[in-house]
């Protein structure tokens, strides 16, 4: 059984006239110490995935209309809110894609971190600030006794996300779901990030989804890899697969379209815009974008199909065949 099991997730926001389906039937599934990738433009998707799967969907407008999130065995879409709150943080945490509108400014980071520890561990005191020290510590983040007196605002950037990262390990969490972790942070701090977390991973065992339009992060950090589109799943597979021979047209174009070494031709953007999640008609919702549509593309949207062992991809005309 897997750690987490994703089945036909459906999100929708209700506004005055319309209905946004910023979740349609998503699914996947993490295993214990795995590192899924979830990659897709802006709107594609993949936060509003990963804060339904948190019970964090802002109601109204946002409302869970279907689907089951497994969590070593439980659906948490049927759990009340507070028993939620005690797996929120405990047993799943999240890294928010922006430190500073995450952080409370009118508390001391060390005091944040410390809520978090009393809420799920119990510890209060100089237990708890001790322990608050050390996942600073833990984090790379220098004279951490001092640290811990300061206000968000009082930190950098690649500080804050760190003390992010500290509040949301703090528990030995068995879910990790890093939402653009290194996002507007230089290349040096991205590394060091990143290294943090792969060694955590690899110290207690954690299951991480990670949330990312960097597919070079991709490439190092994960295990596997689910491409959205469109509040869709449109291709899944092993990182070392979907970058020989992606399936999809969209997957093609996300490649296509990243900067390489030496290269001296010119970038290949994907053509076109995102398509509206209120209006996607019956067809495929890439066909207006995709270079080999057919009217069967017009007409029919493809379900998402086993093109192999452990590959699944939702086209009509998948762009390579597997033996």
């Amino acid at each position: 059984m897997p750690l987490l099991d994703v089945e036909g997730l459906k999100t929708y926001f209700y506004t005055n006239d319309t209905v946004v389906k910023a979740a349609d039937g998503v699914s996947f599934s993490v295993d214990k110490g795995e590192t899924l990738a979830i990659v897709g433009e802006s709107g594609s998707g993949k936060s509003v995935s990963s804060l339904s799967i948190m019970g964090l969907i802002p109601s109204p407008p946002g409302k869970i209309v279907g689907g089951k999130v497994l969590f070593d065995g439980r659906d948490l879409l049927t759990l009340p809110e507070r028993e939620m709150r005690r797996i929120r943080g405990n047993d799943i945490a999240m890294i928010f894609q922006d430190p500073m509108s995450s952080l409370n400014p009118s508390y001391t980071v060390g005091n944040q971190i410390v809520e978090t520890l009393r809420l799920h561990r119990n510890l209060r005191g100089r237990a708890a600030r001790k322990e608050a020290e050390h996942m600073l510590e833990l984090v790379g983040i220098p004279d951490a006794a001092k640290r811990l007196r300061q206000y968000p605002h009082e930190y950098s950037g690649g500080m804050r996300q760190r003390a992010m990262i500290a509040m949301a390990l703090s528990c030995n969490p068995r879910l990790l779901i890093a939402d653009e972790p290194t996002t507007a942070l230089d290349v040096t701090v991205q590394k060091q990030i990143l290294r943090l977390m792969k060694r955590v991973q690899e110290e207690f065992h954690t299951a991480i989804i990670l949330i990312t339009h960097d597919l070079g992060v991709v490439a190092e950090m994960c295990d596997n890899v689910q491409v959205m589109y469109a509040g869709r799943c449109i291709e899944y597979s092993d990182v070392f697969r979907l970058f020989d021979r992606p399936l999809h047209p969209y997957t093609e174009g996300l490649l296509s379209s990243q900067p390489k070494l030496n290269q001296t031709a010119p970038l290949e953007p994907i053509r076109g815009f995102p398509p509206d999640l209120s209006d996607l008609g019956a067809g495929c919702p890439f066909f207006p974008r995709c270079p080999h549509g057919t009217e069967l593309c017009e007409r029919q949207n493809p379900p998402l199909r086993e093109q192999a062992p452990t590959r699944f991809v939702s086209c009509h005309h998948p762009r390579f065949s597997e033996e």
